[in-house]
């Protein structure tokens, strides 16, 4: 369950100084990096945190912005609005720098009050109380990116490409579209404590009709990676990656050391079916245990024109297995990274479906009172120039996984690929 945060109080002037600075800082920062953006440092001073104060005199570009109308807005709700009790400015702060972000039109560049900044967190270390699915956007539609294994959401028929049009939970008070909103907004809406119980609205493919789910949620934690043999005497190493997140690493040493000792290994499975990514570097370090030093495993391209390669740095301890991946729409982002790095390098093959498409990289802050901002920096290519926001990895061995079976059509394939007597 996610905590209430207590806000801090604002004076009036403080929030003016604030929202100014920060209206004119975004507009520069949404082409660059948050920090260390030449010229303007703003600093917080005195009991006051939000007594903000320019280190540097803006150029005249700026000095024309007009802030009367949000002011008159501003002035007009603090004298008139008839509950005043509704009139919380840590809120109205908060609500007016995620509209202007939300601004840009860019689903993944967000500002994260408190409590939504903290759901992130909690997140990336895979511990948590909802309904077990990873959400994404379609285009401007909220989407499914894949429910997780054995999750409530899974439980129910909750499936990998399902838009989201809305979401009820009575309990606190929600009942809405999803037009318009935003990813953080999102995840704090449909996650919950354990036993309450949310309502998705979807729509899928193939179907005329939307689809009503309801889900109990429940205590969620979820491993990076798992593994087991499979075959004739464990021929084949059969591991799935399910995030990159900050465990990941040190979970695939564990993975990596079990492999290592049994000689009877033949073959590697790589699944990151429905893995929705994470932090790119954690894609870079896996990717580096099968490929050669020097190999590029992804470019990143910046908005300033720059462009940075990130190279295997170590002894790749499985650069020459036999190796096959498995993909799907739900593989998205850091897990793009990892599949195109070892096709464009090694030419293993992809088995499975089209995957999602993220090809931005977003870099978090943490800015006042537990409040974060993710941002767009740049785009990334795998080593072969190709930008998977133009569609996707199209995998070698295209085949579904049909649902109304036992069998798992896609790691078969994969299985008979390796070739492993």
């Amino acid at each position: 369950m996610i905590e209430n945060v207590k806000m801090p109080k604002i004076n009036l002037l403080g929030v003016r100084k604030l929202l100014s600075v920060v209206v004119i800082s975004l507009g520069i920062f949404s082409v660059g990096y948050l920090v260390g953006i030449k010229g303007y440092k703003a600093q917080i001073g005195g009991r006051d945190p939000y007594n903000v104060t320019i280190s540097k005199e803006l150029p005249p570009e700026f000095k024309d912005l007009d802030f009367s109308l949000f002011w008159r807005v501003w002035d007009t709700l603090s004298s008139k609005y008839f509950d005043k009790s509704k009139l919380v400015e840590s809120q109205l702060v908060y609500g007016a720098i995620k509209g202007m972000v939300s601004a840009i039109g860019d689903p993944y560049t967000v500002f994260l009050p408190p409590s939504e900044n903290k759901i992130v967190q909690e997140d990336l270390q895979g511990a948590f109380e909802g309904v077990g699915i990873q959400i994404g956007f379609k285009g401007t539609q909220l989407a499914v990116i894949a429910p997780l294994p054995g999750s409530p959401a899974e439980l129910v028929g909750v499936r990998e490409g399902d838009y989201i049009i809305a979401i009820v939970d009575l309990q606190k008070g929600i009942d809405r579209g999803t037009n318009g909103i935003s990813l953080p907004e999102a995840v704090q809406a449909i996650r919950g404590p354990s036993g309450s119980t949310v309502t998705l609205t979807l729509l899928r493919e193939g179907e005329t009709e939307p689809i009503e789910v309801d889900i109990v949620r429940k205590s969620i934690d979820v491993p990076s990676v798992t593994h087991k043999f499979e075959g004739v005497d464990g021929r084949v190493a059969y591991v799935k990656v399910l995030k990159f997140s900050g465990e990941t690493l040190s979970e695939w040493e564990a993975v990596v050391l079990d492999i290592l000792k049994n000689p009877n290994v033949e073959g590697i499975i790589i699944d990151v079916r429905n893995n929705p990514g994470g932090f790119l570097q954690g894609a870079v370090d896996l990717a580096s245990d099968f490929l050669e030093a020097g190999d590029v495993v992804v470019k990143e391209e910046n908005a300033d024109g720059s462009s940075e390669e990130f190279k295997v740095e170590k002894f790749g301890r499985f650069r020459n297995q036999n190796i096959v991946i498995l993909v799907n729409g739900g593989s998205a982002s850091a897990s793009e990274i990892f599949a195109g790095a070892l096709r464009d390098n090694k030419k293993i093959p992809l088995v499975g479906k089209t995957t999602f498409g993220k090809g931005t990289i977003q870099e978090p802050q943490q800015v006042d009172n537990g409040a974060g901002l993710h941002i767009t920096i740049a785009r990334w290519l795998t080593p072969s120039g190709i930008w998977v926001n133009d569609g996707g990895l199209v995998p070698d061995y295209e085949l579904d996984d049909n649902p109304d079976t036992e069998e798992d059509e896609q790691l078969q394939e994969a299985i008979r690929l390796l070739n492993v007597q």
